[in-house]
């Protein structure tokens, strides 16, 4: 089993985290976005989309986040990032759909042009009216996950599960986004539980190494 990844890239630290927590050791290669590691024609073949994290497992190639992480519960025995019963299954991908669909789309974007363009891609070209637009966005659905961790640690259940990995993913970034955050103090505290979770905190990349290979 392979997996590629970016090194600091939100969607990777999620992989990687999981793959911490199931105590696996899938062989790693670091892509060097910097140097067009990922838009090589070799690694355009296996993920045309020229992002990461991409799995490769045999014939498989997988790519998309939330996919690969299900995958590696499905192939680990004894895991339990994901349930097996099917209520807390289909629990965890309601909240692994509404990430992608609504509170990750927005925040991310706002994450992306105003914190990851000017702070670690060198990119002056920010897109004003997206952060706009999506802080709007997001003003929307925070509210609906900060309610929901009002009286629990976790989304889905009792433990960490992989929803838990997906909707925290953007933790790199949450103190740097211009969000007022004193309106969602639950929010708050699960990127603090987060940011305390070994499995997650060993995948924060160093200083000066976003979008490198790690030294």
């Amino acid at each position: 089993m392979k997996l590629y990844l970016i090194n600091g890239s939100p969607n990777g630290r999620k992989v990687l985290s999981v793959v911490n927590h199931l105590g696996i050791s899938p062989e790693i290669e670091w892509l060097d976005i910097f140097g067009g590691q990922n838009r090589t024609e070799e690694y355009l073949a296996l993920n045309p989309n020229g992002l990461a994290p991409t799995l490769v497992d045999g014939d498989l190639v997988l790519w998309e986040s939330n996919a690969i992480n299900v995958y590696l519960c499905e192939t680990t025995p004894g895991q339990t990032l994901l349930p097996t019963d099917p209520a807390g299954r289909a629990t965890v991908m309601k909240w692994l759909c509404w990430d992608l669909a609504h509170y990750n789309k927005a925040l991310g974007a706002v994450a992306f042009e105003a914190v990851a363009k000017p702070k670690f891609l060198g990119s002056s070209d920010i897109n004003q009216p997206v952060i706009d637009y999506f802080t709007e966005r997001f003003d929307r659905y925070g509210p609906i996950l900060d309610q929901h961790l009002a009286d629990r640690d976790f989304v889905a259940g009792d433990s960490w599960t992989i929803a838990d990995y997906a909707l925290g993913h953007v933790e790199m970034f949450q103190q740097l986004v211009p969000i007022d955050w004193n309106r969602f103090p639950n929010l708050v505290r699960f990127y603090d539980r987060l940011r305390d979770n070994p499995n997650w905190a060993s995948t924060m990349p160093k200083p000066g190494e976003v979008g490198k290979i790690p030294s």
